[in-house]
This record gives structure tokens, C-alpha cells and sequence, in this order.
């Protein structure tokens, strides 16, 4: 027993420094959105649409990646993961073409980010926290607030001696030299399958009759797996909206070019309290009040940048923005646990997530559309209010009970 307790916090230590660099390194399109429109030529809504072919790349492997860390070694699948994620990130150093991005972007990168998202550290960190998952899933998902943070600031600076293909390449050596060897080395052989599932048995067992293996057939029949895939689906739309476009943004508004590089940085200060303070809420009141929280905050966020624009106002977005951030990325195995049971806790969560990217994938390209037709964002922060008050009501239809199918199925 003690062992499993100090391999639990090597397991933590794991997942947070994976998340670092993973979702550090996502971020970083945004940055360099506007430095590359102008060197390359092509318009936002060009460049866009790499994200969106990123976010769909994405959201198709998330699954399969579900379904395969629910069967073989995580380390193997993060670490193979990792080197597909560097591949795609150095190759951008080169990028001429546009279908270029589309491929070290839009599907290398993609597959590469899958592997080592939130949704699979989520399922790594489920499995070895028997009590506090939500605490402890959220620290292991901070990483990302903390890598856009240390990453995008990093990153700023670089951008502002070396340029952005540089910057990618070093971005994608880095990922290679860290993140590849930290889940090789920490993530121990035993940390998955059957001693993770004799570990759920028991605590089924000791807390109550919750189903270990509910049909997929009675997951994608029920109510509430569409109720949360419309939940996740508002939320990634407005979340890599903002992610890709308010550096771009900002710049337009006359923000200094290094105070707007790191207008992702400061998101991430905020995402970092979020993310800590979502785990916590999710342990004591449920995964259904964070994220109705989320929505309500974003309802006056985005009410705000539309009549408020001046230097002072966007950064105060930025902050308010970041401190919604990642509310909702440790909840989604919370809320597959919870509801469906820990034995498809991939797969599930990985439908989920995928649905959640495809709405980003949506809402980055949005952004660039918009801007193009109407010359500013105006337009689509008013639809990013609109969608928040969606969100919201969505949200409240959550019954986060354990599902039981009336009939028990083979």
C-alpha cells in the first residue's frame, strides 16, 4: 500500500510535466499566427484552417487513443506519442506551402498532441487516485496552464529574436528531449490494465453498486452522453477561438507586440487557479457546478470585450478568459466516471474530448471567417456570448448520477 502511494505522486509528477509540454506547445499557433500570416502572405482564415484541420486530426484519433490505453502500457502509447507531437512541431520550421501546415500541423502534429492529452493523463490519473480524483486530476491538468505560462512566454521572447520557424523547431526538440524520456522513465509498466482494474473492483466495493462495464450501445443511446458532448462541444468552440485568435487580436487593438505575445501567458497564470480550483469544487459539490460556473462567467466575459477594448480591458479578458480556461478539462473523465462507470473511461472520455475539439476546431475557424468578412472580432464575440448562455442551459440538464441501462446487457 505504501508503495502504490508514492507511485501515485510519481504517476502525478508524470502527468503534469506530459501536460507541460503537451498543451504548452498547443498553444503556441496563436502566438504565431500574425508573424506568420505576414511572412507567408496568407490571410488568418488561411491559417485557420490548419487549426481546424488540427482539432478534426485530433478529435478522430482521441478515441482510438482511448481505446488503446484502455488496453496496452500507457508509457509506450505517451512516448510514442511524444515523438510523432516533435516530428510535427520541428517540420513547421520548413512550412512553404499551405499543405504543408495541413500536414505537419493539421495531421502529424494533431495525432502526436492526442496521445498526450488531458483526456489520457485524465484516465492515467483516475486510475491510480482511489479518493480526491478531481483534485487530483485537475493538478496533473494544470500542467497545461503552467506550461502555456512558462511555454508561451518562453516562446514570446524567442519569437522576437529568431522568428517563428526557429521558434517551432526548438519547440518540437524540446518535446522530444523531456517529455519523451519523462514518460519512458516515471510512468511505471504496471500502471495500467488489470492492476488498475482489480484497483476500481475495490473501490466499487467498498463505496457501492456502480456499473464496472456498461454497454457501449446503452452509453451512445442515453440522454446524457449527448447532453455533455453539446456541454463540450460550446466549450471548445469558445475555448481555441480565444486561444487562436486573442494575440491577433490584441495587436489589431494597438497592444505592444511583447505585451500581446504574452497574452497567452497571462491566460495560463489564470487557467492555473481554474483548473486547481475546478478539481476542488468537482471533490466537494460535483462536476455540474464548476462547470455551470464556467459558463456563467464566460456570459459576462464575453459581454464585456464586446463594448470594452482598450489595453486595460483586454488584458482583464485575458485574466477572466484564462481563469475559465481549463475548468472543464479535468472534469471530463469525472463526469464519464461518474456517470458511466471506470471500465470504458477512455473510450468514453475520448468521444467526449473529440467532440470538445471538433467544436475548436469549428470555432478557430470561425474566428478567421469573421474577421475577414467583417474586418474586426466584434462579431464573433457576440456569438461567443450567445453560445455561453447555450452552454449554460446545456449544463443544467446534467444528471450526474451513476447510469443504470433498465435491462442488463450482454
Amino acid at each position: 500500500m505504501v508503495g502504490r502511494f508514492q507511485s501515485r505522486w510519481v504517476i502525478l509528477v508524470a502527468g503534469f510535466v506530459v501536460l507541460f509540454f503537451s498543451g504548452g506547445s498547443r498553444f503556441a499557433f496563436g502566438l504565431m499566427l500574425k508573424p506568420m500570416s505576414e511572412d507567408l502572405g496568407w490571410s488568418r482564415s488561411s491559417l485557420s484552417l490548419a487549426v481546424a484541420s488540427f482539432m478534426v486530426v485530433l478529435a478522430v484519433a482521441l478515441p482510438i487513443f482511448g481505446r488503446l490505453v484502455d488496453r496496452h502500457d500507457m508509457r509506450y502509447i505517451l512516448a510514442s506519442a511524444g515523438i510523432v507531437a516533435a516530428i510535427g512541431l520541428s517540420l513547421m520550421g520548413i512550412v512553404n506551402a499551405a499543405w504543408q501546415i495541413i500536414l505537419f500541423y493539421g495531421v502529424i502534429y494533431a495525432i502526436g498532441n492526442a496521445g498526450t492529452s488531458t483526456a489520457i493523463i485524465g484516465v492515467l490519473i483516475v486510475r491510480w487516485f482511489e479518493r480526491g480524483r478531481g483534485i487530483a486530476t485537475s493538478a496533473a491538468v494544470s500542467g497545461n496552464a503552467v506550461g502555456q505560462l512558462v511555454i508561451i512566454a518562453l516562446l514570446a521572447s524567442l519569437l522576437a529574436i529568431a522568428g517563428w520557424r526557429t521558434t517551432y523547431v526548438v519547440l518540437g526538440i524540446a518535446n522530444l528531449v523531456i517529455l519523451v524520456p519523462v514518460a519512458l522513465i516515471l510512468i511505471r509498466p504496471g500502471s495500467s490494465n488489470r492492476q488498475e482494474v482489480a484497483v476500481e473492483q475495490d473501490v466499487i466495493e467498498a463505496t457501492g453498486p456502480v456499473p464496472a462495464a456498461l454497454p457501449m450501445r446503452a452509453v451512445l443511446g442515453s440522454r446524457q452522453f449527448w447532453v455533455l458532448l453539446a456541454v463540450f462541444f460550446v466549450c471548445g468552440l469558445q475555448d481555441f477561438f480565444v486561444a487562436t485568435h486573442i494575440v491577433a487580436f490584441a495587436l489589431d487593438q494597438g497592444v505592444s507586440p511583447v505585451l500581446s505575445g504574452n497574452m497567452l501567458a497571462l491566460m495560463g497564470v489564470m487557467g492555473l487557479v481554474g483548473v486547481l480550483l475546478s478539481g476542488a469544487m468537482s471533490d466537494r459539490f460535483g462536476a455540474v457546478f464548476p462547470t455551470a460556473l464556467c459558463f456563467l462567467l464566460r456570459i459576462a466575459i464575453f459581454g464585456f470585450i464586446v463594448y470594452f477594448q482598450s489595453t486595460a480591458a483586454i488584458i482583464v479578458f485575458a485574466l477572466l478568459y484564462g481563469l475559465t480556461f481549463l475548468i472543464t478539462a479535468p472534469l471530463t473523465v469525472i463526469f464519464a466516471g461518474n456517470i458511466f462507470g471506470k471500465q470504458r473511461l477512455g473510450t468514453i472520455s475520448g468521444l467526449i474530448t473529440m467532440v470538445h475539439h471538433i467544436g475548436g476546431g469549428l470555432g478557430a475557424f470561425i474566428g478567421g471567417v469573421m474577421f475577414e468578412t467583417w474586418g474586426s472580432y466584434d462579431e464573433a464575440f457576440i456569438l461567443m456570448f450567445a453560445l455561453s448562455a447555450v452552454g449554460m442551459a446545456f449544463t443544467i440538464l446534467i444528471r450526474e448520477r451513476p447510469m443504470v441501462p433498465a435491462t442488463r446487457l450482454a
